[in-house]
């Protein structure tokens, strides 16, 4: 397919590395200029603006950080909106499910379609194609991008129309921040009373408490090494922070989320926001 990419971070980048290994010819754009060089070299067309990387290709990919960032991106405030009659807005970031539902609506409202394909892995997963996908969207959108979402994902889940995607992803990630918080404090707690960590991780290995994401963030916490980031404090403590303002919206009991966010803060206020967020465990258990 020919497809635009907009947001060349470390996610971007290696969606777009599997993007052209798929075979998909691909229009990117970045703020940031030079995120773009390497890709032109593997042969994609770099544009020097969001409103030429959207007019380029029928489908627009966005890997952006938040909300306010896509806002700018498709709707600057300076100078016309980008050119959406006729496009696809796919959007593959972590935002709130309102957010979502507002983007749908002012997207729509310029003539353009919009779903929304949140995704759970790290750049390693993405170049692998290997993400998983949860998808907002109608039924005939989700039949008509799934062979452009299957490069980069297996099996793209329709979890229903727009806002439903965006649930699912705050609802997964905050299980990612509460199995990290979780791991830490269980780590300190053996360490400062002596215990030997092995005879902790064999009883935790052999038990139905044991996750995958922890031996993935072992090797960090009892290194006290941070860098590089598969998925940042800041990243993070925004996505826990939404997932609060969710819970709070449907009436939820929300002071787990509210400590979580409280914990991954401090990490992000004490030098650390652009850590990996396994870094939470240098405020649970200070040096």
């Amino acid at each position: 397919m020919n497809v635009t990419l907009i947001g060349l971070g470390k996610m971007g980048a290696a969606m777009a590395r599997r993007l052209l290994g798929s075979g998909h010819a691909l229009t990117v754009f970045n703020r940031t200029k030079d995120k773009a060089a390497a890709l032109a070299e593997r042969g994609a067309k770099v544009e020097t603006s969001a409103a030429a990387a959207i007019l380029a290709s029928p489908a627009t990919l966005l890997m952006l950080p938040d909300a306010e960032t896509i806002g700018g991106v498709l709707f600057p405030a300076a100078g016309p909106a980008s050119p959406l009659a006729g496009r696809t807005i796919i959007q593959m970031g972590t935002i709130s499910p309102e957010q979502s539902l507002e983007l749908a609506g002012r997207i729509e409202a310029a003539g353009g379609a919009y779903l929304e394909a949140p995704v759970l892995g790290g750049p390693v997963d993405a170049e692998a194609g290997r993400l998983h996908i949860l998808v907002g969207a109608t039924t005939p959108q989700y039949e008509q991008w799934r062979p452009l979402l299957t490069a980069l994902g297996p099996a793209p889940l329709l979890a229903g129309p727009v806002g439903r995607g965006a649930a699912l992803k705050l609802a997964l990630n905050q299980i990612l921040a509460a199995e990290a918080a979780a791991l830490a404090f269980s780590l300190a707690l053996v360490r400062r009373n002596g215990i030997e960590v092995d005879k902790f991780l064999d009883v935790l290995r052999s038990s139905s408490l044991y996750t995958p994401q922890f031996e993935k963030k072992l090797p960090n916490m009892l290194g006290r090494t941070f860098e590089p980031a598969s998925f940042s404090v800041r990243h993070l403590l925004k996505d826990v922070r939404l997932a609060a303002a969710e819970g709070r919206r449907l009436g939820l009991d929300t002071s787990s989320v509210e400590g979580l966010a409280g914990l991954v803060g401090k990490a992000a206020e004490t030098g650390s926001a652009d850590a990996d967020y396994s870094a939470i465990y240098a405020v649970i258990d200070p040096a």
